[in-house]
């Protein structure tokens, strides 16, 4: 079963998006997927009218090159993958790209990330994406390694008071394998603990609980969090090679830094923590954790999860 059938690419038509094409074409193929491309643009002023088709037309032309460019590279045929072409004018562009989504029922959003200074973290409108969008979404950087090492890492928070929670963590568990089998074979998965109240017990003048006492509470607190993580990797049946990194500490400053210790090209994680609420689009942790990644990432949301934009 392949975990996506009606991709959209999502391009501005003017820039050099070969790293994007290249992640969105694998993924495609990979999958035997459809994949459309829709090229979001300012509408051209009124002025301009006469010169709409044209501009139309170069940029379709410059998609289609590049479409050319990455098949050769990645040595498809063209029998291998029909792809279309669309362009969306106008203002907004979060909006009309969701509105493709919801009117196409597209399963899965690739775009290259907009530039960053320092290249971490993600712009205003990866960002409106990653909130609002219904399905998940991918977010190219370029990738270090070649395909059969293309490293693949997975961020999961075993303990979830709601079933919701626990399912959405199934689901990236078994993206997140999928993907790695079609990669390097490996899967990282990186969980983070912590103890909450660690830092008001220790060396309070006015708290008497004693050191040793406080590492038994925080080796407890580690072993049972680990114990709930390959609970849910068995519940998950993913098999294949993974390794888990479990670390102590904010997922916001250990996720990125496992990234960079292990050299992870994409990583899987979920963006919203509940459902059913217009207007809560993502977790607040999840929000600080993307803002310092610096590799590729596949987003999810939990099953249900509707976007408050609409069709029309």
């Amino acid at each position: 079963m392949h975990q996506f059938q009606n991709i959209l690419f999502v391009s501005h038509g003017i820039r050099d998006e070969m790293e994007g094409f290249k992640q969105a074409l694998s993924l495609a193929r990979n999958n035997q997927a459809a994949l459309k491309v829709v090229i979001v643009c300012p509408e051209l002023p009124d002025s301009h009218e006469e010169y709409k088709a044209s501009y139309g037309d170069f940029l379709k032309e410059r998609i289609e090159r590049a479409i050319q460019a990455t098949k050769a590279e990645l040595m498809l045929s063209d029998k291998e993958l029909q792809i279309s072409i669309d362009i969306d004018y106008g203002s907004a562009p979060a909006v009309r790209i969701i509105r493709h989504v919801l009117r196409n029922a597209h399963d899965l959003v690739i775009k290259e990330a907009e530039s960053r200074e320092g290249g971490k973290g993600f712009e205003a409108l990866d960002m409106a994406l990653l909130r609002q969008c219904p399905c998940p979404v991918w977010l190219c950087r370029p990738i270090r390694h070649s395909r059969d090492r293309i490293q693949v890492a997975v961020a999961i928070d075993p303990v979830n008071d709601e079933q919701i929670g626990r399912d959405l963590a199934l689901r990236l568990l078994e993206i997140s394998r999928r993907l790695a089998d079609n990669c390097s074979g490996e899967l990282t998965v990186i969980s983070c603990w912590t103890f909450p109240f660690e830092e008001y017990l220790r060396d309070r003048i006015f708290i008497k609980i004693p050191k040793e006492e406080l590492n038994k509470i925080l080796a407890q607190t580690q072993t049972e969090h680990l114990l709930a993580l390959e609970t849910l990797i068995k519940e998950a049946n993913i098999g294949g090679r993974y390794q888990i990194q479990h670390v102590k500490g904010k997922p916001e400053q250990m996720i990125q830094k496992v990234i960079e210790e292990k050299k992870i090209d994409v990583l899987v994680m979920g963006t919203v923590a509940r459902t059913g609420i217009p207007g809560f689009i993502i977790g607040n942790t999840a929000e600080s954790v993307v803002q310092q990644l610096s590799c590729s990432l596949l987003a999810l949301k939990p099953n249900g999860f509707v976007s408050p934009i609409t069709s029309y």
